[in-house]
């Protein structure tokens, strides 16, 4: 999938990958993708519900070994 920015919080515990999502998405603009890798399984349930409460689209997510990758579409 083509994602407009790549953000990496491999590494980051909550509420960091979170945190670098909201920065990424500030620099996009509306109908863009973000793709966002991460290693803290947490993210997966707070990343959806980060998406749903700020209006935007959860594209898809994909677990490769130890990462979780998520495409968010911006509002």
């Amino acid at each position: 999938m083509k994602a407009d920015l790549v953000v990496d919080a491999k590494g980051l515990a909550c509420p960091m990958p979170i945190v670098r999502t909201k920065k990424g998405m500030d620099t996009l603009q509306s109908g863009q993708v973000l793709e966002i890798h991460v290693t803290d399984k947490g993210a997966k349930n707070d990343l959806s519900a980060w998406a749903k409460s700020a209006g935007h689209e959860m594209i898809d997510m994909a677990e490769e070994g130890d990462v979780l990758k998520f495409w968010i579409r911006k509002a």
